[in-house]
């Protein structure tokens, strides 16, 4: 996932991609307790791509509050 592809939507859709990528996170934790081996990668790139969301929220966040300040 690419931050450009996350810039123009919607802040409850990235909540959601977040909820879902910590799901997601969860549950790779119980498999590999499970010792099914799962693809350590896929924990890596969950918490790299929940990062990227929640910075841009933050950024969105910024910029609505930028725009309270000037108008």
């Amino acid at each position: 996932m690419k931050a450009n592809e996350l810039i123009g939507r919607d802040q409850e859709d990235l909540r959601r991609d977040v909820e879902v990528l910590r799901r997601q996170i969860f549950d790779l934790r119980f498999k590999w307790q499970a010792e099914e081996s799962p693809d350590t990668s896929l924990r890596r790139k969950a918490r790299r791509d929940i990062a990227r969301i929640l910075t841009v929220l933050r950024q969105q966040q910024r910029a609505a509050g930028d725009e309270e300040t000037k108008g």
